[in-house]
């Protein structure tokens, strides 16, 4: 027992190597070739990946010439082990960080307060909303292939505030605990599901991530300045591996791949678009035509979050293309933890509170 809980299989410890063997092996086998890579274990520590990110920056901005070496070992081992970020993010560039380190630090008040109160609305986010809505999503996406219609939209929907309140909450969290200890990380969310396009969602969700991806990985591959076509390679590119750092599986990649297709066709389409607005007189009523696009970006992503949900692509095509498959009765086709509705109802009160202070801020 534990070996299970402080062991991690090869395919949690590597799993790119692990999602490549995988891949390869039924390939192989109906050719009668031989492939069998050994299923190893690795110790790891947790937050692997966003260690990885924080300590590359370091290093390419070194590389750069835009952050010089840190020489002191302590304050670059503290920066480096710094652990409200460690987890979950935000991925905090070492060269808005380390500088915090020489920084003399008192108890401030109004400091201390203000990180309470992020970290409470952290909690908010993460306990009251994202942990009541877990059952509900769960009881449909681990049996996906049982559901049509409905209850897969019910889930869909809940799963888009779910993952946003979890994450987003976590990183208040974070945010809230290094400014009690009187340092200051990057804002990770803002509003994303306010977004009217999907360059915006990315502007607005993890955002940490969204600009590391930009600085060291769009930009060096040409970013925009080699024409519309390297263009939307690169988007590509870019999403196909953010899709593979979430994580190594089928479903994953699918997810960052039809973001980037989102960004392309968004690219493509801009000047049809427009015109389209335009004819039907979208353009003289702009509010109107920019809740319609928040409506469009929405959808889009709420619809690529099947999946990042499911299990399997056959659970998340079974999602994907049964979404609207209504039958008779409806209401009985949900699982039994739906009937919980008292807590389904805080949840969605909650939702509600959200929105209403987002809309305020």
């Amino acid at each position: 027992a534990t070996s299970e809980i402080y062991t991690l299989s090869l395919h949690d410890a590597l799993p790119i190597l692990n999602f490549i063997s995988d891949s390869l092996r039924p390939l192989l086998a109906a050719r009668a070739v031989p492939f069998d890579l050994p299923h190893l274990e690795l110790l790891l520590p947790v937050g692997i990946s966003f260690y990885t990110f924080h300590t590359l920056s370091y290093v390419i901005d070194v590389y750069r010439g835009q952050l010089r070496p840190e020489r002191h070992f302590g304050i670059f081992a503290a920066c480096v082990s710094f652990f409200p970020p460690l987890v979950a993010g935000p991925i905090e560039r070492p060269r808005n960080l380390l500088p915090q380190f020489r920084i003399p630090r008192g108890l401030e008040e109004g400091r201390i307060v203000s990180g309470l109160w992020q970290m409470l609305w952290g909690f908010f986010l993460k306990i009251v909303i994202a942990d009541r809505l877990t059952g509900y999503v769960d009881a449909v996406y681990n049996d996906a292939a049982s559901f049509t219609g409905l209850p897969l939209l019910a889930a869909t929907y809940l799963y888009t505030y779910q993952i946003y309140c979890d994450f987003a909450g976590y990183s208040l969290i974070a945010i809230g605990a290094a400014r009690v200890l009187g340092f200051s990380l990057m804002e990770n969310f803002r509003r994303p599901y306010a977004a009217a396009s999907t360059a915006e969602f990315w502007r607005r969700w993890h955002i940490s991530l969204s600009t590391w991806l930009r600085d060291y990985l769009y930009i060096p591959l040409g970013g925009n300045r080699r024409g519309t076509g390297r263009r939307c390679l690169n988007l590509f590119i870019v999403f196909f591996i953010c899709g593979l750092w979430h994580g190594a599986g089928w479903t994953f990649i699918a997810w960052g791949v039809l973001h980037g297709l989102y960004l392309i066709g968004s690219l493509l389409t801009g000047p049809i678009r427009t015109a389209m607005a335009g004819r039907l007189g979208l353009t003289r009523v702009p509010r109107l035509h920019g809740a319609f696009r928040r409506l469009i970006t929405f959808h889009l992503a709420a619809f690529d979050w099947i999946f990042f949900r499911a299990n399997t692509m056959e659970d998340a095509l079974h999602v994907a293309t049964h979404l609207f498959s209504f039958r008779q009765p409806l209401l009985s086709d949900f699982p039994p933890v739906f009937s919980n509705t008292a807590d389904l109802g805080i949840a969605l009160g909650a939702i509600l509170l959200m929105e209403t202070v987002h809309f305020l801020e």
